[in-house]
């Protein structure tokens, strides 16, 4: 049965494979090899994560299955106007299209009970996770963005 719970420092470096696995499996047929190996080389020494899954400001969930992590969601807090930024929502490839990713974002979601909008950046090519946030309610807000190299879309949702 697959469990959420806010990551911790032991979660490294499961993290870190799981990034390494999901942006090879997702982004290596969009942008080619050598771009994903440039991306996943910044998470080699494991800083931004530590980072991430220790900051105040920030919700950092895994999804797991025993001691097995097999998706993880980071959301920065509301900032003043009261929007909460959705940077990444990734599930194994093997375990995708199973509602992970699902119960990530709607857990992710109501971590933030003072938020009014939660705000994303979605590769304009990746027309799955277009597809998938657009289900949940997220709207394209035309707006486009350079991120790693990559076009990337808002998408926002009320919540």
């Amino acid at each position: 049965m697959v469990a959420i719970r806010e990551a911790d420092i032991s979660d490294l470096d499961p993290l870190r494979s799981l990034l390494f696995q999901t942006w090879r499996h997702t982004f290596e047929p969009l942008h080619g090899k050598a771009h994903v190996d440039e991306i996943c080389a910044r998470w080699e020494d494991g800083r931004e994560l530590k980072a991430r899954i220790i900051a105040q400001d920030a919700t950092f969930l895994v999804a797991h299955v025993d001691q097995h992590i097999i998706g993880m969601a980071f959301a920065k807090a509301p900032n003043q106007d009261g929007i909460a930024y959705l940077s990444q929502l990734y599930v194994l490839p093997d375990n995708q299209q199973q509602g992970i990713g699902s119960d990530l974002l709607c857990e992710i979601e109501t971590s933030f009970p003072h938020a009014k909008l939660m705000r994303l950046g979605v590769d304009a090519k990746n027309v799955k996770a277009v597809g998938f946030y657009e289900r949940f309610g997220y709207r394209n807000t035309n707006i486009r963005l350079q991120e790693g190299g990559m076009e990337a879309l808002v998408f926002e949702k009320q919540l």
